[in-house]
């Protein structure tokens, strides 16, 4: 799981970005699978509260790499999530 970090591609983010992804990304290591959905509302809540934003290229980008060894299924309910996230988020704006 750690060689997400290696991707070429994150060289061009924002290291602070790339910090705050990397601690969540090691929070994330602990949880059984079925508290991602409230990982990534916290994530989201944390990342606004401290004026963290990520584009959309940067979320694409995360989502990818961080997706890369999951099965198909674990996948979809990803991008499952990602969509309601961005659905609370546009609501909450």
């Amino acid at each position: 799981m750690d060689n997400w970090r290696q991707d070429p591609r994150l060289k061009q983010m924002d290291p602070e970005k790339l910090q705050y992804i990397t601690d969540f990304a090691e929070q994330l290591t602990r949880l059984p699978k079925d508290q991602l959905f409230p990982a990534l509302m916290k994530l989201q809540a944390d990342a606004a509260r401290r004026s963290i934003q990520f584009s959309n290229e940067e979320t694409a980008l995360l989502i990818s790499i961080l997706s890369s060894g999951m099965s198909p299924a674990e996948k979809k309910r990803l991008e499952t999530l990602r969509f309601l996230a961005k659905k609370l988020a546009v609501r909450s704006s």
